[in-house]
């Protein structure tokens, strides 16, 4: 396909993608097309109560298979039993989600009792409420294991058979305080901010291209120097961070597609092993 033409069918999907995008935004959603999960499994982390628990019972109306993981085991008993009075198809695994090896063993389990997972809803999070230097370390490293690790230690879990059945879907549970910074909640933020930072990576494999390094290191001193308080390189950044919260989904995508972003980290190797 010549560039003009990719061009074109670019400019005109993106356009598409503008009016749908605002088609849904201004539509209530019980009026939009829903697809049908009945009899998919789906796994809810931290389904021992608030939020996990709801959404597991939710699921479960729609007729989905429900596995519950938490690490409380009375409150996932008490999901599980909630979920019981739905449907009969509900597991219940306790699950330490601040531990990698916890996780990776127990999805084995999963996928030996019940089968591949067709949606993930990392939702289990900690919050400890504390200012940043009244915060043990062991807290600190604590939430940001559960609050954003375990995303990254479940997805590698259960996204490859995903991706070879072409069928999935991850659903990352944040907050505000992964958009804007939250006084009295430095490591909670910063767990979310990852979080929401994962999400959108695994969205879009790679939105920024790789630059050299001598005019990084320029920027980066000129922006000491004159005490300025954000840097995005290049400035094209700006746009994209402008309005990445006001373009649809579909429309970064077809972008991204078109300039090739996702392929700019095709060549990397790294650095080299020095002895």
């Amino acid at each position: 396909m010549s560039l003009v033409l990719e061009f074109l069918l670019t400019f005109a999907l993106s356009i598409w993608y503008w009016i749908v995008g605002i088609f849904k935004a201004v539509v209530p959603q019980k009026f939009l097309k829903q697809k049908n999960v009945k009899g998919q499994v789906v796994l809810v982390t931290g389904a021992g109560s608030g939020l996990g628990r709801l959404i597991s019972l939710r699921f479960a109306c729609l007729g989905c298979k429900l596995v519950l993981w938490d690490i409380d085991e009375n409150g996932n008993r008490e999901t599980y039993n909630q979920v019981k009075a739905i449907t009969s198809e509900v597991k219940a695994y306790k699950v330490d989600l601040s531990k990698r090896e916890d996780i990776y063993e127990t999805a084995v389990q999963v996928k030996s009792d019940i089968g591949d997972v067709d949606i993930l809803v990392n939702n289990a999070g900690i919050v400890t409420g504390k200012k940043f230097l009244e915060c043990p370390d062991v807290l600190i490293e604590k939430t940001m294991a559960v609050n954003s690790n375990a995303h990254f230690w479940t997805t590698k879990s259960f996204l490859p058979s995903m991706l070879s059945r072409n069928h999935g879907h991850i659903v990352s549970i944040a907050s505000s305080a992964g958009l804007f910074g939250v006084s009295g909640l430095c490591d909670y933020s910063a767990s979310k901010f990852a979080a929401v930072g994962f999400d959108e990576s695994l969205r879009f494999p790679s939105l920024l291209p790789l630059l050299d390094a001598d005019h990084v290191v320029d920027r980066i001193i000129t922006a000491v120097l004159t005490n300025q308080e954000m840097l995005l390189i290049p400035r094209s950044i700006y746009l994209f961070y402008l309005l990445k919260g006001l373009v649809p989904v579909k429309v970064v995508e077809v972008l991204s597609n078109f300039f090739s972003v996702h392929d700019s980290m095709d060549d990397f190797v790294g650095r080299s092993k020095q002895n």
